[in-house]
């Protein structure tokens, strides 16, 4: 059958501009050492078409306006607001507690000045992790200082809960997800030419080969986690050796090498899906391991303890996910997800405190539905019909329009 046409949308410029009573100077720019932060999102309004609910992406360093997932919603008649954090595009010096009070800003603008009755937080890819983080402060508020000990209190910070999240092709969290990507074969951080040629994966002349023994994987991950943690150490050590210098210096950056080594990528035996096998969502995972964007690559001490620390992050995803008790969850899960591995969206299901979860699985679809219209399609059908049930009852996007090729 034919395409029906797309419902046209306009592209709102959100502009926020705020003061922290924050003790620590930010480290990420001008903005925040002037006491001011200020954030840059991007509304998609269907034409002539007023709405009382609106979906809210956000990410914590990506900006996701121009993906296909908030697109097509604009382009079914559903009002999407795309958050950017104050660390957008540049993750190096993130702190996650700083990006819960940045989403709850965009939260309190949407009902507050935009006018909308519901929000909904759609948790993306790493967004997901967020979302959670964000809900359980929001509902129970205990953050008052940041995996650094720096003041940063999120019970003061008037975080208002929203109306219910959907969690889709998202992720544990960050430091959960980067520990099951590190590079266990590393063995000098200041030089990742010394490996270890048992755990070096993609080495040729490695000994262990797919498809690995599961004693090989446990190995292969408590090396994994073993290695996160010597960072962790590293970095508590410095800042501590940093607060004690006379010379003023309280923050330092350093390069994280090879953090794209994971089994799964080469062995589609390992918690197996629909992936396509020695791939990963940034291409060959060889070539990414030891690339200059890899995931954690540049990172500052207290960004890395805030994001990325596996024993000292708040943001990770099943414990955030037992304290949401509140709101309504919709878990959407691409089967042939090449960036979110198949163990982690039952585990978050597992553990959310909320019973009013549900869980919808997409046969073939990938990370970013990219060439996939039909689960395009199937992904929007299963938003309206859980936001009609749960949110609003007289929910009604004025285009029927979903993007479905015949």
């Amino acid at each position: 059958m034919p395409t029906p046409p797309k419902h046209e949308f306009d592209r709102i410029p959100v502009i926020l501009q705020f003061r922290e009573p924050v003790e620590m100077v930010e480290t990420y720019g001008f903005n925040g050492s002037q006491g001011y932060t200020v954030l840059e999102g991007q509304r998609l309004v269907p034409k002539n078409s007023p709405s009382k609910v609106v979906f809210l992406f956000m990410h914590p360093a990506s900006t996701l306006q121009l993906l296909p997932m908030p697109v097509a919603l604009a382009e079914s008649g559903m009002h999407v607001l795309c958050g950017g954090s104050r660390y957008a595009k540049n993750d190096s010096a993130l702190i996650m507690e700083k990006v819960a009070a940045d989403l709850g800003a965009y939260i309190r603008h949407a009902r507050e000045e935009l006018g909308y009755e519901k929000v909904v937080l759609v948790g993306w890819s790493g967004g997901g992790a967020l979302s959670l983080f964000y809900q359980a402060q929001a509902e129970a508020p205990s953050i008052t200082h940041t995996p650094a000990g720096d003041p940063y209190d999120l019970t003061q910070a008037g975080l208002t809960p929203a109306d219910g999240i959907i969690f889709i092709a998202a992720h544990l969290s960050r430091p959960e997800t980067l520990t099951e990507w590190m590079d266990p074969s590393l063995r000098n951080e200041l030089d990742p030419d010394d490996r270890d040629l048992e755990l070096d994966i993609y080495a040729p002349d490695c000994p262990n080969r797919p498809a690995f023994e599961p004693s090989f994987v446990a190995h292969f991950r408590a090396a994994q986690l073993a290695r996160n943690r010597r960072i962790s150490a590293w970095v508590l050590e410095t800042l501590e050796r940093l607060k004690r210098s006379p010379q003023g210096e309280r923050e330092r950056g350093f390069v994280v090498h090879r953090t794209m080594c994971d089994v799964r990528w080469i062995d589609p035996t390992v918690d197996p899906n629909g992936r396509k096998p020695g791939w990963c969502y940034l291409g060959d995972p060889r070539v990414v391991n030891s690339g200059p964007a890899g995931l954690a690559r540049f990172s500052t001490l207290r960004s890395w303890l805030s994001q990325w620390s596996y024993d000292h992050s708040n943001i990770k995803g099943p414990v955030n996910a037992a304290r949401i008790r509140r709101v309504p969850v919709l878990q959407i899960e691409n089967e042939a997800d090449d960036a979110v591995p198949a163990t982690h969206n039952p585990a978050i299901h597992a553990a959310l405190g909320t019973p009013d979860k549900e869980f919808v699985q997409i046969r073939g679809a990938t990370h970013y539905y990219l060439g996939q219209p039909r689960e395009l399609a199937v992904c929007i059908a299963t938003i309206v019909d859980w936001t009609r049930r749960k949110i609003a009852p007289d929910f009604a996007p004025a285009s029927a329009f979903l993007p479905v090729e015949g």
